[in-house]
């Protein structure tokens, strides 16, 4: 069975750090930037990207629609 690794691109302009994606990570990746975007917001990134499957958890509870999650097979 190939193993998959996963990444998350995250809008930084459109995230306004609400963290909802941080709690739903069952794998820990996802983190609150300590630096703000141009609106004042601690955006999500991605912390422990070696850790990520793209299991898009994270994109799915997103409100805002501010993550893209991509998974490959390696």
């Amino acid at each position: 069975m190939a193993k998959v690794k996963g990444a998350v691109v995250v809008d930084k302009e459109g995230c306004k750090g609400c963290g909802v994606c941080v709690n739903e990570c069952p794998h820990e990746v996802l983190a609150l930037h300590k630096e703000v975007n141009s609106r004042g917001y601690h955006y999500s990134y991605m912390e422990n990207p070696e850790n990520c499957i793209g299991c898009s958890n994270c994109g799915v509870v997103c409100p805002d629609t501010c993550l893209t999650i991509y998974r490959v097979k390696v």
